[in-house]
């Protein structure tokens, strides 16, 4: 996993050069690196790096600056989580410039806020506030302005659970999981199946297919103390005695 989110199989050959070459903080290749930023958000895939390195360009480069590609930044961020990218971006924005160059009201210091709830709803396993939250008429503007832009932004977020859950249970009700998902009916039970997970039809129970985090191991510990080194501990205690 480690691997793939420093340098992801989807990355080409001209982004990795970017990312990991000198060339990282040359700001004419800013374009290039926004223009990824929305191929990824087109095609469900994710660069964290590439994203990084956007927001690097703009802290050195206010004029560069655009809120709306920060936010999607941030957005795609939002669902790596437990995975630390959306800490690695806010802290890349902590200190950011005003640019008043900008035509229109920068909305990123009133959604900022908004964007941080979420991640923490989704960091700490909330998941049925974070929908609850998510679908209030309060976040209507970021659900119409940007994540509906944010191809599989929804299932990404559900992916964020999956994982958790599968974690942390062998077996868990189907209400409480559609809480999680955000799901119910025919269409909890057709996501379950693209999952691969069966639904015990007689007390609507999910079954968790076993992994290394799910499955309870009794660990042994020995320790191999040779006979030269016991006789030196007896013979020091009788000393002390």
């Amino acid at each position: 996993m480690a691997s793939s989110w420093i340098t992801p199989p989807t990355r080409t050959e001209l982004i990795e050069d970017l990312v990991s070459g000198v060339d990282r903080y040359n700001p004419s290749n800013v374009s290039i690196l926004e223009d990824y930023l929305y191929h990824q958000i087109r095609s469900e895939e994710y660069d964290c790096l590439a994203n990084l390195a956007i927001l690097k360009l703009y802290q050195f480069n206010p004029d560069l600056y655009n809120p709306d590609v920060v936010i999607n930044i941030l957005l795609k961020a939002l669902t790596a989580s437990p995975l630390p990218d959306f800490n690695l971006c806010i802290a890349l924005l902590d200190e950011r410039p005003i640019n008043t160059s900008l035509d229109e009201p920068d909305p990123l210091p009133q959604l900022l806020p908004v964007l941080n709830g979420l991640h923490d709803l989704l960091y700490r396993c909330r998941f049925p506030t974070f929908w609850k939250t998510y679908r209030s008429d309060e976040l209507e503007s970021l659900r119409d302005n940007y994540t509906v832009e944010v191809v599989g932004f929804e299932n990404a977020v559900r992916a964020v659970a999956v994982r958790a859950v599968k974690a942390a249970f062998t077996r868990i009700s189907a209400e409480r999981l559609g809480s999680y998902l955000d799901l119910n009916g025919p269409d909890l039970e057709a996501y379950l199946n693209d999952l691969g997970w069966a639904i015990e039809r007689s007390n609507s129970v999910v079954v968790i297919p076993p992994n290394p985090d799910n499955q309870i191991e009794a660990t042994v510990v020995q320790e191999s103390i040779k006979l030269p080194q016991l006789a030196k501990i007896i013979s020091h205690s009788a000393l002390k005695a």
